[in-house]
């Protein structure tokens, strides 16, 4: 096989902030744009960015990949939305053959390059491992994911709850709306909600 690794890809460390943000799905037309499958609903971190980090896929995901190894940088010469992902050209590769090869790849990129947000507004990435307590200082859970739901997105909480004087984990889920969220507060890694354990 081919690979393309010679002239798009150069050898890299990977930045101690890196996130991994989506995948290469596939390989995208004839001219060695791939599909992108991103882990979350908001990209603008991927559209910005003019380079991605590029891992090879886990080991059981590898079995015959071999267009690079260990950590690679690439230059992203154009995103764009397609679907219920994004596809992108990335420098170096031009044709269809190229692109499958990178099937399964993982994208990273540093947090600290991702774009400024909104004041009241937030990456998914910095809100999973936050603590939430309710109002009256209840401990709630730990933010485990974000699920989308349309126009907005759910909090998704892992917690231990004693049943029959049994501990086990369970699961909690907030709307992540100003309705029942009040504050996100990233430094102290706590989220206050309008929320009660029995809802």
């Amino acid at each position: 096989m081919s690979s393309p690794a010679s002239g798009a890809f150069t050898a890299s460390p990977l930045p101690d902030d890196a996130v991994e943000l989506g995948r290469i799905q596939d390989a995208w037309g004839i001219k060695g744009w791939v599909r992108i499958l991103p882990h979350s609903a908001d990209t603008s971190a991927l559209v910005a960015s003019s380079s991605w980090f590029l891992q090879p896929p886990e080991a059981r995901f590898a079995r015959g990949f071999s267009a690079f190894s260990g950590v690679v940088r690439v230059t992203v010469l154009e995103v764009k939305a397609h679907a219920d992902g994004l596809v992108a050209q990335l420098q170096g590769l031009d044709d269809r053959n190229a692109a499958e090869a990178l099937k399964g790849v993982r994208i990273l990129l540093p947090r600290s390059a991702f774009p400024a947000t909104p004041e009241g507004e937030f990456y998914w990435i910095d809100l999973i491992g936050l603590s939430v307590v309710n109002r009256e200082g209840i401990d709630l859970g730990v933010v485990r994911d974000l699920m989308p739901t349309g126009p907005t997105s759910v909090l998704v909480l892992e917690y231990t709850e004693t049943v029959e004087g049994v501990e086990q984990t369970a699961e909690r889920m907030i709307p992540f709306v100003a309705a029942y969220i009040d504050d996100v507060d990233k430094a102290r890694r706590i989220i206050t909600a309008d929320w009660q354990p029995d809802y």
